[in-house]
């Protein structure tokens, strides 16, 4: 019996449409949070269902204050989701040269949580939980991303290290 090509493709996409259309309450679900809660990786609260160990970060308890601040812009240009890498390498362009030795640590700190929920409470889509209210890194960080001059923003550019060698 030899079918139509329109009726092959048919037959073949139904089973793909049926398992589609199966998934769809998956999707809809118009009274959840758009904002999910995410677990701090190293939290003692948070219980991950994770093969990967739950590591606290790193001590860095005797480094100097210029590789603070190389690690820090580093740290905030390289977090993995384009918004936060912008809006953290842009704020650390700005104010990282200006931060005193507390003000790194705060930031830091802040750099441990997880990227999306700094960028909802930056961008005031989360409430801000109660252990970084009294931040004024987070409140500075706040202002920078409101962006107020509307400016067109793009990742700034790495300044050469003095130590290193150019022929």
């Amino acid at each position: 019996m030899l079918l139509s090509r329109a009726r092959k493709v048919q037959m073949i996409a139904r089973p793909v449409s049926r398992s589609i259309s199966t998934l769809r309450p998956l999707f809809n679900r118009k009274n959840e949070d758009p904002f999910p809660d995410l677990a701090i990786r190293h939290s003692s609260e948070a219980a991950l269902d994770s093969s990967y160990p739950n590591l606290p970060p790193i001590p860095r308890p005797n480094e100097e204050t210029e590789n603070k601040r190389r690690r820090l812009t580093y740290q905030s240009r390289k977090r993995g989701i384009l918004e936060t890498d912008l809006l953290l390498g842009t704020f650390a362009k700005v104010w990282l040269p200006k931060f005193s030795h507390e003000q790194l640590e705060e930031y830091d700190k802040l750099l441990d949580e997880p990227d999306w929920d700094i960028f909802y409470w930056t961008t005031n889509k989360k409430p801000v939980p109660q252990r970084w209210q009294d931040s004024k890194v987070l409140q500075m960080i706040t202002q920078h991303a409101k962006n107020e001059d509307k400016k067109v923003l793009r990742m700034p550019n790495l300044e050469e290290s003095s130590s290193s060698s150019t022929p």
